[in-house]
């Protein structure tokens, strides 16, 4: 896939991302991520860290699921590989924190890592068919 297709692939993979997790984290799960974290959860983020982040996972979602899976034409890959991203992503950051963090919440690790997994596999094969409609 030549790059400015790439470009405006990523482009258009943003919003998914942020329209999927906007909904689990602004409505779904606003209420418990409060409980779990507690005086853990900054009441006010840090914009540019998160920006960041969005950012950046979202390059790997499309090198690791989506260009795999656009090669073998296979949406399934995608699903596959971006639930697999996901799953391993969420999990190092879950755990990482209950490793290191006094007060990380146990009952949160397992809510976040399968949100990870869906959330990735989801935007994954969502761009995969964007990347068939732009090809």
């Amino acid at each position: 896939m030549p790059i400015t297709k790439i470009i405006l692939l990523y482009a258009l993979t943003v919003p998914v991302f942020l329209l999927v997790d906007l909904v689990w984290l602004g409505f779904v799960a606003k209420d418990f991520y409060k409980n779990q974290l507690g005086a853990l959860m900054r009441t006010d983020p840090i914009w540019w860290a998160a920006i960041l982040f969005y950012l950046l996972f979202i390059i790997g979602i499309l090198y690791f699921a989506v260009l795999p899976a656009v090669a073998v034409g296979a949406w399934t890959r995608a699903l596959t590989l971006g639930a697999l991203f996901g799953f391993f992503t969420y999990m190092t950051y879950d755990l990482t924190n209950y490793a290191l963090i006094t007060g990380w919440p146990f009952s949160l690790i397992a809510i976040d890592i399968l949100w990870g997994s869906f959330l990735t596999g989801t935007v994954a094969t969502a761009s995969f068919f964007i990347a068939r409609l732009i090809v």
